[in-house]
């Protein structure tokens, strides 16, 4: 009987302490709070194409090639010992129209021996060194986060971008050009934001997907926006529902 009293005890005391330390901070509350952006509901027929890891020397010229071929803007994660061998093709970037978001220096997953604010920093010294210009946007390597984390990149003055749950297309894997082109055509919708890998170690499937992907969306008139431009989408939608 006593330990049952104990762990009763125990318990209450657990239920109270979590339940004074705040609500659950879930993907709910982190999107009800504008902390974490996964997409943006809009009847707007945009989505933002994103791009992580690179520049790539190869891979990256050929995607803004067809990003140039199509009109689209998109948004660059990029890692900053890539950058740092390819500046050339960020101040590409920039100059195109394309958005740059920090995406750590080394591609360095959150744990405990991870110093993620000098990741962040070594890398947005060099944005700034090579294109003059400072980013907002910030994606965890892996989309592994916890609160800490949040709440460090939004001090830092950054807004932490993740992507539409069925939009991850997974190319690092080459899990197949038709697989990742299904992925995408069956799942766009107003305001997704879609996962890409312009830096693949090996052969890339992305730019023949891009192939048959940007073209098929914009017959079904789809924009291609960055993810700041997307953000501006949503102030316009709860301005709207809020007259």
């Amino acid at each position: 009987m006593r330990t049952f009293v104990l762990f009763l005890s125990l318990s209450i005391i657990f239920i109270t302490t979590a339940g004074a330390a705040g609500p659950k901070k879930d993907r709910y509350y982190y999107e009800k709070t504008g902390q974490v952006v996964w997409e943006i509901p809009t009847e707007e027929k945009v989505v933002a194409l994103t791009f992580d890891d690179g520049p790539h020397p190869q891979h990256t010229v050929q995607i803004l090639d067809l990003l140039k071929q199509y009109e689209a803007k998109a948004t660059f994660f990029v890692v900053g010992n890539k950058i740092k061998a390819a500046p050339e093709l960020l101040r590409r970037e920039v100059d195109e129209g394309h958005e740059i978001a920090n995406h750590t220096y080394s591609h360095a997953y959150m744990g405990i021996r991870t110093d993620m604010r000098k990741e962040i920093n070594d890398t947005e010294q060099l944005i700034v060194a090579i294109t003059g210009k400072r980013s907002t946007l910030f994606r965890p390597p892996g989309g592994i986060y916890n609160d800490n984390l949040v709440t460090m990149v939004n001090q830092e003055g950054y807004k932490m971008v993740l992507w539409s749950w069925p939009l991850d297309t997974k190319d690092w894997d080459t899990p197949g050009v038709n697989k990742i082109v299904d992925r995408v055509l069956k799942n766009a919708d107003n305001g997704s934001i879609v996962l890409f890998h312009d830096y693949i170690e090996g052969p890339t499937q992305t730019i023949d997907a891009l192939k048959v992907i940007l073209p098929e969306l914009q017959k079904r008139d789809y924009r291609f926006i960055t993810v700041s431009e997307l953000l501006s989408h949503r102030k316009s939608s709860e301005a709207l529902h809020n007259r």
